[in-house]
């Protein structure tokens, strides 16, 4: 009988106050035709790993408290909406940046020990179990909002969202499950994000 497959990604969890304040922003500003992401859904995405079986659910789980014990965040703060990809938007995000300061300069995002912490991690995926990363750069983010099928939305200016410096609480490791309404994660380990 073959190994069940699960769809996982890996993410560090935001407070709740930030949030329950991107969920409001979204409601704002988000065009008509763009689904608005459940509060509790909002993380950032460090690495998205597909289909896999329960043995590389297992590996991964084995390896979040190592990989953020090793790498100190500190603080991160939200820095400006983003849509993705830009040309044709299929998602509204909001962007983190490694330090409120970063956000406010506008430096590269993924500077600090944001960039450090996922390349930390997708070194340990590729050697625990063959984990291959996109080659598109890293742009940490929040997705808020999902252009509906059908719909267009043109990538347009919006208010900014506010400017929120936090700690991330965990990192997680994420079993998604599609359905009826959207995707519903469950959390299968998680490990206290090092700051």
């Amino acid at each position: 009988m073959s190994e069940p497959r699960l769809r996982l990604f890996v993410a560090l969890d935001l407070p709740p106050e930030v949030r329950a304040e991107l969920a409001r922003w979204c409601a704002r500003v988000a065009p008509a035709g763009v689904r608005h992401v459940p509060a509790q859904n909002l993380h950032v995405t460090l690495a998205f790993l597909g289909s896999r079986g329960e043995h590389e659910a297992a590996a991964v789980a084995g390896l979040l408290a190592d990989v953020a014990a090793a790498c100190p965040l500190g603080t991160l703060a939200t820095a400006g909406a983003l849509w993705l990809p830009p040309r044709r938007p299929g998602v509204l995000t909001v962007a983190i940046a490694a330090s409120a300061e970063r956000a406010q300069q506008q430096r590269d995002p993924a500077d600090g020990g944001l960039a450090l912490l996922r390349t930390a991690l997708v070194d340990a995926l590729r050697t625990a179990i063959g984990f291959e990363p996109e080659r598109r750069a890293f742009r940490p983010h929040v997705t808020v909002g999902r252009v509906g099928r059908g719909a267009h939305v043109a990538a347009g200016a919006l208010d900014p969202p506010p400017v929120l410096a936090f700690t991330p609480q965990t990192l997680t490791l994420y079993r998604s499950l599609g359905g009826p309404g959207g995707a519903r994660y469950t959390a299968l380990a998680r490990a206290p994000a090092s700051c």
